[in-house]
Formats: C-alpha cells, sequence, structure tokens
C-alpha cells in the first residue's frame, strides 16, 4: 500500500482505510506492507501489517510525489509483490515502474482534487493530466462514492471498483470533554473541516448568523492554505456570540464526543467522495445539514437537510430547532445506513477479491490505456453506479 502517510493512522481518510483494510488482510493471513513516513512510531510492524518507513521531501508541492518515488523503487527492488495499491491520482506517474516489473496496480483516485481552492493553476493541471495518466496506465481503478465512478465513466468510459469507506459506530461518548467547553449535549450545531472555499464554512457561517438560531455553532478546523479565507470566515462571524471557534481538535476522543452529542452535524464539503467526516457524524447517529451535491446526498441516501445557498443554510437551522423530533429520526436513520452501508468488514471484503483478480492478471489497462477526456464537463449533479460492485 503506497503513497499515504501510512499507519498509525493519524491524518485522514486514506490513512485510515489503510489500518482498517491492512489489518482485516493481515488477519485473513495475506503479507501486507505499508509505505509510511512521518510516522512518531518507527516500529517495523504494526496490527499484523509490515511497515516500511522511508523519507520525503519537506515541501508541499513534492512531499507526497517523492516519498511515494522512494517507495516505488524500494517495492521494486526487493520482492515482488502480488499487487500494489497506489493512493492518489496524483502518484499516478510511478504506476509503469511498477508494471514494467510486473506488478498489477490499482489506483485510488480520491476525489476531483483539481477543483480544490489550495492549487493553483499549475497545481490544477497536474491533476487533471494526472487523473488521465493514472487511468490510461493503471490496471484497475477504484472509486470510493458512486460519483466518483460517474465521473470517471462520464469523463473517461472507463469500469471503476467503487469501494467506499467505513464509518466508526459510536453508541456513546462521555460528556466531559464537551461540558468542559461550556457546551451542553445535544445542544450545538458542528462543523468540522479544513477551511477551503469548496468545504463552504463561510457559507454556513454566514447563513448561521443570519438566522434565529438559539443552539451555539461550534467550528472545527483551520486554514492550512489561507489566512485570508480565515479572515473572511472571522468577519462573517461578525463577533456574535453563539459562533464558537475551536481550531484543530486533534485528541480524537473528544472529537468523537463532539460528533456524538452535537445536536445537528454541517457538512459543507463538495469535492470528494464520500467523506470520513461526514461518515463519523453519521455513525454517531447526528442529524445531518449537507452541501447539495451528489456525493452527499449518495452517502446519505437523502436522509438530512441540504443546501446550496447562504439563504438555505438561515433556514435549516430555524427548521431543525423547531423540530427536535425529525432530528432524531434522522440521527437514528443515519447511524442506521452507516451500520449496514460502510462497513470496514465489507471494504476489507473487496479490497481482497481485487486484490485476488489482479494477482490473477484481470486489468482494464487494454480498454483504458487509449482513453481521452471526455469534451464535455462532468455536472457532478448525477450519481448513476456506473462501476464494478
Amino acid at each position: 500500500m503506497v503513497g499515504t502517510r501510512g499507519v498509525p493512522a493519524a491524518y485522514g481518510g486514506f490513512e485510515t482505510a489503510i489500518e482498517e483494510v491492512g489489518k482485516r488482510l493481515a488477519e485473513r493471513g495475506h503479507r501486507v506492507i505499508v509505505y509510511t513516513r512521518g510516522s512518531e512510531s518507527k516500529a517495523k510492524t504494526y496490527l499484523g501489517m509490515e511497515v516500511v518507513h522511508l523519507p520525503a521531501v519537506p515541501q508541499k508541492q513534492v512531499e507526497t510525489l517523492s516519498h511515494t518515488g522512494f517507495s516505488v523503487v524500494h517495492a521494486m527492488a526487493g520482492r515482488k509483490p502480488d499487487v500494489a495499491f497506489v493512493f492518489n491520482a496524483a502518484n499516478s506517474p510511478f504506476l509503469p515502474l511498477l508494471r514494467a516489473r510486473r506488478i498489477p496496480v490499482a489506483l485510488h483516485m480520491d476525489g476531483l482534487e483539481w477543483r480544490r481552492s489550495k492549487w493553483g493553476a499549475r497545481g490544477k493541471a497536474y491533476y487533471r493530466w494526472a487523473e488521465e495518466f493514472g487511468v490510461r496506465k493503471a490496471d484497475a481503478l477504484i472509486a470510493d462514492a458512486p460519483g466518483i465512478a460517474d465521473y470517471y465513466s462520464h469523463q473517461f468510459n472507463v469500469p471503476t471498483e467503487m469501494i467506499r469507506y467505513g464509518a466508526p459506530i459510536l453508541e456513546s461518548a462521555p460528556e466531559e470533554g464537551v461540558r468542559e467547553l461550556g457546551l451542553e449535549p445535544n445542544g450545538f450545531h458542528l462543523v468540522v473541516a479544513r477551511f477551503e472555499p469548496e468545504n463552504h464554512v463561510l457559507e454556513i457561517v454566514e447563513g448561521y448568523r443570519h438566522s434565529d438560531a438559539h443552539m451555539p455553532l461550534v467550528v472545527v478546523g483551520s486554514a492550512p492554505y489561507s489566512a485570508d479565507y480565515t479572515q473572511a470566515i472571522r468577519a462573517a462571524a461578525a463577533d456574535d456570540p453563539r459562533i464558537r471557534f475551536l481550531g484543530g481538535v486533534y485528541d480524537q476522543d473528544l472529537l468523537d464526543a463532539l460528533y456524538f452529542h452535537a445536536f445537528t452535524y454541517v457538512h459543507g464539503h463538495s469535492v470528494g467522495g464520500t467523506n470520513p467526516s461526514l461518515l463519523r457524524a453519521m455513525g454517531a447517529g447526528t442529524a445531518v445539514i449537507a452541501y447539495d451535491v451528489a456525493f452527499n446526498r449518495e452517502t446519505l441516501d437523502d436522509q438530512a437537510w441540504f443546501f446550496d445557498s447562504t439563504r438555505d443554510v438561515t433556514g435549516h437551522f430555524a427548521a431543525v430547532e423547531a423540530d427536535r423530533e425529525r432530528a432524531a429520526e434522522l440521527g437514528a436513520s443515519a447511524r442506521s445506513r452507516a451500520r449496514d452501508v460502510f462497513r470496514w468488514d465489507t471494504v476489507a471484503d473487496a479490497y481482497e477479491d481485487l486484490a485476488a483478480r489482479l494477482a490473477d492478471r484481470r486489468s482494464i489497462h487494454a480498454t483504458g490505456r487509449r482513453a481521452r477526456r471526455a469534451d464535455g464537463e462532468w455536472d457532478g449533479r448525477s450519481a448513476a453506479p456506473s462501476a464494478h460492485t
């Protein structure tokens, strides 16, 4: 497993997926090797997985690519693995090296990175190129949501493996940490997001400020790439005492408690597939107000309030506080869907099945190698299933 910060998982969705899937595959008797960078632990094994620690160039633009390059060279030089899982379409330039060593490769495409505001023109152009290059060089493409599968079907006319993430199910959480923050259980609205325009934190804060909501809005997150956007969000709050900015919360137990004890979770993400933060809120049984995009509607099975404007946000805050019974129903529905659909055991089954097929030399390369991007842009509003499941 190549292309992420590796294990132990301490950063994001990719790392959590590798940890949850990898440990299950190891339990089933497979030899699982995970390439890791920047971990405080230098242990060579973790939850049954073999961990290879390699360096990276400490610059944002090349950190991931440099580490992946070192990892691929290491994988090629040693005992040849049966299959490689490469995460992040940005790492696609290394696929030909693995395939030259006759290592079948599955590329996890992630979300639509070229739509993220944190990348400048060159970064966006690189991601669009890397998507197409990955389609043409991989033996299999992994999409984590039907909307992502639909995107690759529409843009390149290629099949994908639709493999979701799993959701942690929370049946309870301590109240102490929440109360120490001056919050009442089931008495606040929660946002957890990086401060980036595509996550719509600004619209959420503006919409809340114009509402007559009584419960405070708790905002967890920061802006790693844009001080200007952070200032715009702070200005939008206009010193409203109901709005609480907590910054980054890295205590996982406290973060779980915030998800569990929130009255609603407000999810503004718009360019990813199946989002781990949304899954965490669903597994906590918290009602959701979500940005109206195909990924979110499919993940929630339409069981939420949806917005695409500041005015929508304002109206939803008034509606949810006036109908606590409906909020409880939607929270219970979200947890039920998380438990039934987003199961790590099922995700591990899918990875195991794909690995077996790739090791058996079943590949989409003959189809994908001639792929070219379609002329028309994908609108992102439909989520028609077009993947292998």
